[in-house]
């Protein structure tokens, strides 16, 4: 195992920060394999690239000995993480979050180590809790403290509703590293309270207290709002070899070092020395960008996968071609194509929202002529056929619908 400092080296890279530094410093020292937690709550079937951040440095964890506990938040997910939100969330059912934590666990088996890595659902030990569990653990937390939370405080300055059950969304969470005595727990810039509610009850129930290490949210292909779905920034993890190199090379340089400290499997050192080399302009952005999006795909795809998926971004962009094997679409054709509905429905977009905006941004092109910014319908007449490309890589023919 790697000297402490040496570890610290590497699991500060890229990350918000780390509640109390010496703390993970000492525990490191120990020399002992630490119980580094993520939990996840499973409130959406598809993941993109900003929901594998911790899981990347869980791996890390692992690669230097460690020992991790993914945890399925299957009980949580039914309270909903109030985290950033401005209203209450809308329930889940139990069958909607365990199809839900499939994809999770899918997703997660990319890039952990299986052998270390151990997966629990805190359903486990949360389900069973009585009333009188529930009291003695919530006399730990005063009304308080659960309102220093930035958006309760906002929520409850704005009038707007609190439910009950939301506040004890942070107790769960934090009950769940006191079950399985975390040394670590890990999540984003949005979760720091949560994170620190869970030190605070291990340290009341009379156990060693975590260290809270958060990760920055990463910003989405435009380099400016975080990714996400609903902005139309977002890398999936379920992306297809071509679209998902396509969108790396799209990013902008700015964010190249950030995404090959989060979202690569690649030692520190190595993304020191390629930083080093674009501040200092012996590495070309544009190679730096293209073995990023190599090593994108590879983690995902595979390696073929992603040299090909280079191949078709340079017959695409460089020699202008459109893709020969270009997926075909069956649609009702006959009389008026309401757009928004169609790009939706073709996987285009991943809703009509976002189709709404695509077209309104001029990303919209039919056989190479753009659509114009206010057409949300179209004459279904001569359309079959024709090829409906969104963005630079995305394509589909239209055939009418048998």
């Amino acid at each position: 195992m790697p000297s402490p400092d040496e570890q610290l080296h590497v699991l500060r890279s890229g990350v918000a920060d780390i509640v109390p530094l010496e703390a993970l410093r000492t525990k490191l020292a120990s020399g002992r394999s630490l119980v580094v937690k993520l939990g996840v709550d499973p409130t959406a079937p598809d993941l993109h690239l900003g929901h594998a951040v911790p899981l990347r440095k869980l791996r890390q964890f692992q690669d230097l000995g460690h020992q991790v506990v993914l945890i399925i938040g299957d009980f949580t997910a039914l309270i909903g993480d109030p985290s950033g939100r401005n209203s209450t969330r809308p329930p889940l059912t139990r069958e909607e979050v365990e199809a839900n934590a499939t994809t999770y666990i899918e997703q997660a088996e990319k890039i952990l180590d299986p052998e270390r890595t151990t997966l629990r659902r805190n359903s486990e030990w949360l389900d069973p809790l009585g009333f009188a569990d529930l009291l003695r653990i919530t006399s730990r937390f005063t009304v308080a403290r659960i309102l220093e939370r930035d958006d309760f405080q906002k929520r409850y300055r704005e009038g707007v509703g609190i439910s009950l059950h939301e506040f004890l969304y942070p107790v769960a969470q934090a009950y769940d590293s006191v079950a399985i005595r975390a040394d670590v727990e890990l999540g984003g810039t949005d979760q720091l309270f949560n994170l620190l509610a869970g030190r605070d009850l291990m340290e009341k129930e009379g156990l060693d207290p975590q260290v809270c290490l958060t990760l920055p949210l990463l910003e989405g292909t435009d380099g400016v709002k975080k990714m996400s779905k609903s902005y139309g920034n977002y890398i999936g993890l379920t992306d297809e070899p071509a679209e998902m190199f396509g969108k790396v090379m799209s990013i902008p340089d700015t964010s190249m070092p950030t995404y090959y400290r989060l979202c690569t499997g690649l030692p520190v050192h190595e993304v020191d020395a390629l930083e080093a080399a674009l501040a200092d302009g012996s590495l070309h952005p544009n190679a730096a960008k293209r073995a990023l999006g190599r090593e994108i795909v590879t983690l995902y795809h595979g390696q073929s996968e992603a040299a090909e998926a280079e191949a078709a971004f340079d017959r695409l962009f460089r020699q202008h071609e459109i893709p020969a094997d270009i997926p075909e679409f069956g649609a009702d054709l006959a009389g008026e194509v309401f757009l928004p509905a169609l790009l939706r429905d073709s996987g285009l977009a991943a809703s009509s929202g976002e189709a709404r905006r695509l077209i309104a941004g001029g990303g919209v092109r039919i056989d190479g002529e753009q659509v114009a910014p206010d057409a949300l319908t179209l004459d279904g007449q001569g359309l079959s056929g024709s090829v409906l490309q969104v963005g630079k890589r995305r394509f589909i023919r239209l055939m009418q619908r048998s």
